[in-house]
């Protein structure tokens, strides 16, 4: 199984004993203020997802809920407990989606990566793409036995606040700020400061998609991310989710050795010591 399936080979191996779909959707809500809040997709998920498949609660059992930083990530120990409880086993086959722009399912996908699970792989377009090729829906939750995940982590694939602090000043790291180009500048603002991390490039991570909500051809992405494969990538956002879907697609392409800044600017503007760049030249 590839990285990355289409609708047409979901369709077709849905009824496979050994394959878990997982709907990983959380829903963005824009508040009166500018300011945006991140709820569970469940409610969503419940009233119709693909057939068979269970969900994925980003804002629930897959992170750390006692951290403040929205979307911590649990101990490796956890992660996979809350993935075994919806039936993912070490044998398994994982496709994962969502309901907007593969991001969130990515997030799952990175970190199934970061246990040591290498048998997952996103839905290309997501329950977008699936629901316009009027595709099956169904509101039945899913009833797959519990199952037993193996927590083998690779620590090297998620980058902590001091990782990128040092990452500033070393050549041989490249840092990557997935935002879009305004909040990259600074000329907009999410999170307690603006700007971006000193040393980083910019690479939108929403361009990453065509119209269709589907991942562009490889090509034109190896135009999107440039940069040397066989050096230190840290990807970094606003929650470390978007990020994860710049990492999900530099490892397609090629990069070898690949991290997420998971708390990303959500903890990194919020401590003054940490130094940010403005630049809207």
């Amino acid at each position: 199984m590839d990285t990355l399936v289409t609708t047409e080979w979901l369709s077709r191996h849905l009824d496979d004993q050994d394959l878990v779909v997982l709907d990983c959707t959380v829903c963005t809500i824009p508040e009166d203020d500018g300011s945006y809040r991140n709820v569970s997709g469940l409610a969503d998920y419940n009233k119709g997802h693909i057939p068979g498949a269970g969900f994925a609660d980003l804002k629930g059992d897959l992170v750390d809920g006692s951290s403040t930083i929205e979307f911590a990530v649990p101990t490796p120990e956890q992660f996979c407990s809350a993935m075994g409880a919806l039936g993912v086993g070490d044998d398994s086959r994982v496709v994962l989606y969502d309901a907007n722009y593969s991001a969130w399912a990515a997030r799952v996908w990175w970190m199934l990566r970061w246990v040591g699970f290498d048998r997952a792989a996103l839905l290309d377009g997501g329950l977008k793409v699936w629901t316009a090729e009027s595709r099956p829906l169904s509101t039945e939750p899913a009833t797959r036995a519990a199952r037993h995940l193996t927590p083998a982590p690779r620590p090297q694939l998620i980058a902590d606040r001091d990782e990128v602090l040092a990452s500033i000043d070393d050549g041989a790291v490249s840092l990557i700020d997935t935002m879009p180009e305004e909040y990259y500048s600074g000329e907009k603002s999410l999170y307690a400061r603006p700007g971006h991390i000193p040393g980083a490039s910019n690479a939108n991570a929403l361009n990453l998609f065509d119209e269709s909500g589907r991942y562009r051809p490889d090509e034109e992405l190896a135009d999107l991310i440039d940069g040397d494969r066989n050096v230190r990538s840290i990807t970094y956002c606003g929650g470390g989710i978007m990020a994860s879907s710049s990492a999900f697609v530099m490892t397609r392409l090629g990069f070898t050795d690949v991290a997420v800044y998971t708390a990303s600017l959500q903890e990194w503007a919020a401590d003054p010591a940490n130094p940010m760049v403005v630049d809207m030249s």
